[in-house]
């Protein structure tokens, strides 16, 4: 039997990803999480063998947090990341965290259950646009930004802070702290002045 955890931020989706696992008999949902912090504890108090896992939950702390989180833990399940969100810098993100699958949530029934199954085998389990995409990446190890990205770290190295940059560009915190996730992945740094400064040298920013 393979234990799951639901993390998704709607009830709705939850409740269609729980009635369509339903159907298969070697397929038990043991928990539902609305947050990051309620998928990282129930990881933790319930022992799943995967957890299927959005990556925004309109909150500062994404699915990608989470992932890294639950692959923290003395005994991690597999992380199976199930989003709307297919960007190259979300599926690196998801990947670095520790996620060993990433599917697009029009994905046909049987290709998500065979990504669990896979996934609670220790395989990985990517569907095969974003397998494409994560390879074409990884072949050009120097990847540019985004408009958006560019415009968000302009105004960091302008002293601004997360709210004020969201007010700026109609956003929300969240989405400003995803933008920046992604900038600080390109760059291959972890904080917002060595992505100024990363930025400047590779001649992205004035």
């Amino acid at each position: 039997m393979i234990r799951i955890v639901l993390a998704d931020d709607h009830p709705v989706v939850r409740a269609g990803l729980r009635a369509m696992l339903s159907g298969d008999p070697d397929i038990d949902v043991v928990g539902e999480a609305a947050t990051p912090g309620d998928a990282v504890s129930l990881a933790a108090e319930l022992s799943p063998d995967v957890v299927l896992m959005d990556l925004q939950f309109g909150t500062d702390e994404t699915g990608a947090d989470a992932s890294s989180r639950i692959r923290a833990l003395a005994e991690p399940p597999a992380v199976l990341v199930l989003t709307n969100y297919d960007t190259d810098g979300d599926i690196l993100g998801a990947v670095e965290a520790g996620a060993s699958g990433y599917l697009l949530k029009d994905a046909p029934p049987e290709e998500l259950i065979a990504a669990i199954r896979a996934a609670a085998s220790g395989e990985t389990a990517l569907a095969p646009a974003i397998a494409g995409r994560l390879l074409a990446r990884m072949r050009s190890p120097q990847p540019g930004l985004s408009g958006r990205e560019i415009e968000v770290l302009r105004l960091v190295a302008d002293g601004a802070s997360n709210s004020g940059i969201g007010s700026r560009l109609h956003i929300s915190d969240a989405t400003v702290k995803s933008h920046l996730v992604h900038v600080y992945t390109k760059l291959g740094v972890s904080s917002r002045t060595a992505a100024v400064a990363a930025a400047r040298e590779k001649g992205l920013l004035r």
